[in-house]
């Protein structure tokens, strides 16, 4: 069954998010509250865009962002999010699109740059673009392909340090291809950065990561979801990876070349722990979050193959007024034997391997429903 799409001709808005909430924290309640109308968010499942198991699982995740004014939460597929910039946001994007949004809410460091006037630019010399990019060096990574070229084509200057700009970037260029006439809505990040580990009452997620065992409750709108949902990182997954480093071939795995299989079985070899692995493989061409997508790639065994198939959004939770919306689109809202999303279901398998605690995380959950403030499992009907 093809999956209807919804018409984006409407003068109500219909806002579009792309979302990681890893975990949910109050930069991402205040997105959320700078999006009109009905607020649609395509948020990462269990494995996270630079290679990362989400702390919490999706679900929680889910029922926070709920609780604080999101609508409709579909999960982005594994195999979209687990990406680089680009390809998150295209198969992001596309999935967006189908579900009707006519505008894109994104956060971004950077509050002097018309992402729109960057779209139309992209949109018009796209082959020219593409052109540039096939000329510059192989052994540059892909941020600085990215400097490179919105330097010569637009005049803007970043870095590799401000993802989110990079992320607001490659979001201009999924519009640009998937569907222009989206409109562009940034909004102006506030609080701490990206990589700021400290904690504020605008904590970056890294920073919540990083003192998960303290008490967070000034520091997240719904900690004591948080709070009472199993946690994981990847030392919970290093026997399991080492195994398949070690026994897999690993040139069958999605993006892995000879070079990098052989770095990986000499780095495995050393490797005392997660990290002091990935700086054995890191080069100036291998960023860390490449690295780092490589080896989720390897402990999910993803084939060389795969490639994007664009499944029918699961649907992971909703409110009133986005229940009734999806009443007009062809979704999935209970996962069973013939959801099409393999590889999704096995990286989730895989994901609750790394605590006894986690539950089954698709086959008899129904999408969480928001009402009254406590959002709850409850099938649409």
């Amino acid at each position: 069954m093809r999956l209807t799409k919804v018409s984006t001709e409407n003068s109500v808005p219909i806002s579009g998010i792309i979302a990681e909430f890893n975990p949910f924290h109050h930069g991402h309640q205040y997105l959320l509250s700078q999006a009109p109308g009905l607020k649609i968010v395509i948020m990462s499942g269990n494995w996270m865009q630079r290679g990362e198991p989400a702390i919490v699982d999706k679900w929680t995740r889910a029922q926070m962002a709920l609780k604080n004014g999101a609508d409709i939460i579909v999960e982005l597929p594994f195999f979209a999010s687990v990406q680089g910039a680009d390809y998150f946001a295209q198969y992001a994007l596309q999935m967006l699109a189908d579900l009707g949004i006519n505008q894109l809410v994104f956060g971004t460091d950077s509050d002097d740059v018309d992402y729109d006037i960057l779209r139309q630019l992209y949109y018009d010399k796209s082959t020219e673009i593409q052109g540039f990019l096939e000329t510059l060096p192989e052994n540059l990574s892909y941020p600085q392909k990215m400097q490179q070229m919105w330097q010569a084509f637009a005049g803007i200057q970043f870095d590799g340090n401000t993802p989110n700009h990079i992320l607001g970037l490659a979001y201009t260029k999924a519009v640009a291809m998937v569907a222009p006439k989206i409109k562009l809505q940034p909004v102006k990040r506030i609080g701490a950065g990206f990589h700021d580990d400290t904690l504020s009452q605008f904590a970056s997620a890294t920073a919540i990561r990083e003192h998960a065992n303290e008490n967070l409750s000034s520091f997240m709108p719904d900690y004591a979801s948080f709070q009472a949902a199993p946690k994981v990182q990847w030392s919970d997954y290093l026997p399991l990876l080492k195994y398949q480093l070690l026994s897999a071939r690993l040139t069958d795995i999605f993006q892995v070349n000879e070079e990098l299989a052989v770095r990986l079985k000499s780095a495995i070899q050393i490797a005392t722990d997660f990290e002091t692995l990935v700086d054995a493989v890191v080069t100036k061409r291998y960023t860390r979050a490449r690295v780092k997508r490589l080896l989720t790639y390897i402990l999910v065994n993803v084939p060389k193959s795969q490639i994007f198939e664009k499944p029918k959004p699961h649907v992971l939770g909703f409110s009133a007024a986005g229940q009734r919306y999806l009443k007009n689109v062809d979704v999935v809202t209970k996962v069973g034997k013939t959801y099409q999303d393999r590889l999704t279901l096995q990286a989730d398998a895989i994901y609750r391997l790394g605590n006894q605690a986690i539950l089954e995380q698709n086959y008899g959950r129904p999408p969480l429903r928001q009402t009254h403030g406590a959002a709850q499992g409850k099938e649409i009907g």
